[in-house]
């Protein structure tokens, strides 16, 4: 008999997943509290890397169903996702996504629904990088400095040095770090 979990994560401590478990709740899933996964970490961080999803692994068996109220909970982007459905279906565990109408990731249906999304992430991604180097291009033909501001030049921290002062005076007169001082000190 299949069994369901449900895995909440969120990216801050001052979050909760409170609402994912509700959100499941109100789909009509009633996952017993032991079968439940939080935890609070970032998106960014691979599924299988992640403590509280590896005690997931450990605890599904061939014939489980895990739920996600968004794929974002699985991973941050659609090469992640792909790999942690992939992973879970090589187990025989199926992979239900509430924001995609509950569909069966590790489906025939389900595999081309996020072939589909990983194709628009992946143009999405594309698109912002051609706009952001094109955006670098205009500034650049404008004039614009780009990157962030300097505090102090290296002939500030020369003309100080020349007067006699120690890297700790520069910097702290220059309001800069040391190691800022002394990256600028000879050069």
């Amino acid at each position: 008999m299949s069994r369901t979990f449900l895995y909440a994560r969120v990216s801050t401590s001052d979050q909760t997943t409170a609402n994912q478990v509700l959100e499941v709740k109100a789909a009509g899933f009633d996952v017993q509290a032991q079968r439940v996964i939080s935890e609070t970490v970032s998106g960014s961080v691979q599924a299988d890397q992640r403590q509280g999803f590896q005690k997931l692994l450990e605890r599904m068996e061939d014939g489980d169903v895990l739920l996600v109220t968004k794929l974002d909970r699985l991973g941050r982007n659609a090469m992640d996702v792909r790999s942690t459905v992939e992973l879970l279906a090589s187990r025989g565990v199926r992979v239900h996504c509430l924001a995609l109408g509950g569909v069966d990731l590790t489906s025939a249906a389900g595999k081309m629904t996020m072939q589909v999304l990983s194709a628009v992430a992946e143009f999405e991604r594309d698109l912002l990088i051609e706009r952001t180097q094109a955006g670098l291009e205009r500034a650049k033909s404008e004039g614009k400095t780009l990157g962030r501001p300097m505090k102090a030049s290296a002939n500030e921290v020369k003309e100080l040095k020349a007067q006699g002062m120690s890297q700790s005076q520069v910097a702290e007169k220059l309001k800069i770090s040391l190691p800022t001082v002394k990256r600028r000190w000879n050069a």
